[in-house]
């Protein structure tokens, strides 16, 4: 009975130990599995912040462009009205130090800025990259084309406003089809040109500025004729520094 004993305790003792084995490299393996998914994990935490550091890098880059490209034209184009004696500042706004030079810029910079970058936004958003004319050369085109826009409402005489809104209306929309063709292009161009009009409206009627004839709700019909193009054209600096930053 002592030797049955015996040997039931030597055969029970190496299946014990068998059985804690396996145990053992389980536990070995998932210690091992959670150090490697806690390495993986830092790394990508890591690679992310930097990523979403360069992304505002460059939306901040951008956004300055865009803010000093807006505050140019504004300079240019308000000049060009008021020596064509289409924009009116009264007298005392005129001899004053914040006159229209000090809040007309930096105003449509900042609009110029949010605008353009809305437009590659809404283009990611709504899945159609933008491909049509990707180039430096046809955005300074563009620009070119929005000048000429801008100098021929002034210069153009025709006494007819309708005829002279008409004009320009499709002078814009021949810049549109030309230099964008996007469904979103155009949207984000009307709605500039709406909130724009509302906009310019608003300060005219509580006496800021005043144009000279205005022939619709105290300003030129003509106005949202410039804000679509000025839309459009910004829209297509703001694409082309997107797509340059990414290449």
């Amino acid at each position: 009975m002592s030797s049955l004993e015996n040997s039931c305790w030597s055969c029970s003792c190496p299946s014990t130990s068998e059985s804690n084995l396996p145990s053992s490299g389980t536990n070995w393996l998932a210690s091992k599995a959670a150090e490697m998914m806690s390495i993986i994990s830092s790394v990508l935490s890591s690679a992310y912040g930097s990523l979403h550091s360069v992304r505002t890098a460059n939306l901040i880059r951008r956004g300055l462009v865009l803010f000093t490209v807006g505050v140019f034209l504004a300079l240019v184009l308000n000049l060009l009205q008021i020596q064509r004696n289409v924009t009116l500042f009264p007298e005392e706004v005129m001899s004053t130090l914040f006159s229209s030079a000090w809040w007309i810029p930096p105003c449509c910079g900042t609009a110029a800025a949010v605008v353009g970058l809305l437009y590659p936004c809404l283009d990611s958003h709504l899945g159609e990259p933008h491909k049509f004319k990707r180039e430096w050369a046809s955005v300074m085109r563009c620009i070119a084309v929005f000048v000429g826009i801008n100098h021929a409402s002034v210069k153009l005489n025709i006494d007819n406003s309708v005829q002279l809104s008409l004009t320009l209306a499709a002078l814009s929309l021949g810049l549109w089809w030309t230099f964008d063709r996007s469904r979103s292009g155009f949207g984000l161009g009307v709605t500039t040109a709406f909130l724009a009009t509302v906009i310019t409206q608003l300060l005219v009627y509580n006496g800021v500025y005043q144009y000279t004839s205005p022939d619709f709700l105290y300003v030129r019909s003509w106005l949202p004729c410039i804000f679509f193009s000025g839309g459009v054209t910004v829209g297509n600096i703001g694409r082309q520094l997107a797509m340059s930053s990414t290449e």
